[in-house]
């Protein structure tokens, strides 16, 4: 189970990216009425079907959204980053998750009730209009996901997949490596396709001197080579 703890996170309002259209009065009350929890590696932080109790947002940490497929086949929807919140269309649509989430690696999650979620989506237009935006671009970038798991080749899934990692996550001092280490079945989850094709596609990256790979760690050696390949599909 997670574990509530005030002192070793960031103030909320150094996270959440909507703080600034809140009044005063609903500044401090969110301060007042938020907990902090904190998740382990793989632990789950909510299930699909699950009602929802909470609009979350990730502090600090790496998380994955996924559902389980066709003989229990995951397949990864969504990695967040940190300042990103979730949890809230389901509270919005009044309708229980119809996602799996869970800390990819240790994981630091605000959590703030849905009625307090609510209340302030309702008085606020402001508050509201930012999430109606980011709800628009998240159905957006569905939308575009869809098109490219179904009719993308392997090699321009997995490309596009490394690409994506990097833009989330950044890369390590070196410059090359991408500052998130996946296993092979956690790529073929996001790139939708058998462990043994990533595996196999990977392999051909590192031969190409497209990439390297170090255990779980990835290189880029050659960033237009990958975007061509994700672009070509």
């Amino acid at each position: 189970m997670s574990k509530k703890n005030f002192q070793s996170a960031r103030p909320i309002d150094e996270v959440m990216t909507v703080w600034d259209v809140l009044t005063t009065d609903e500044r401090q009350f969110v301060r007042n009425n938020h907990t902090i929890h904190h998740f382990k590696k793989n632990e789950m932080i909510h299930c699909e079907g699950e009602i929802p109790t909470h609009m979350m947002i990730l502090e600090s940490g790496k998380v994955k959204v996924y559902k389980e497929g066709v003989g229990s086949r995951a397949q990864i929807i969504r990695m967040l980053k940190p300042g990103e919140h979730f949890g809230y269309r389901a509270i919005i649509a009044n309708q229980p998750y119809n996602t799996n989430v869970a800390a990819f690696e240790a994981s630091t999650i605000y959590m703030i009730r849905s009625d307090i979620f609510l209340s302030i989506l309702r008085h606020n237009n402001a508050f509201c209009y930012r999430f109606l935006e980011e709800l628009a671009s998240d159905l957006g970038a569905s939308d575009a996901r869809t098109v490219n798991l179904t009719q993308k080749h392997i090699r321009g899934r997995l490309a596009e997949a490394l690409l994506m990692l990097k833009k989330n996550y950044g890369l390590e001092e070196d410059g090359a490596t991408i500052s998130i280490y996946l296993s092979r079945e956690d790529l073929a989850n996001l790139s939708n396709m058998t462990t043994s094709n990533a595996i196999r596609t990977l392999s051909n990256f590192v031969n190409e001197q497209i990439i390297a790979m170090d255990g779980r760690k990835l290189k880029i050696i050659d960033d237009d080579r990958l975007l061509r390949i994700s672009k070509m599909g």
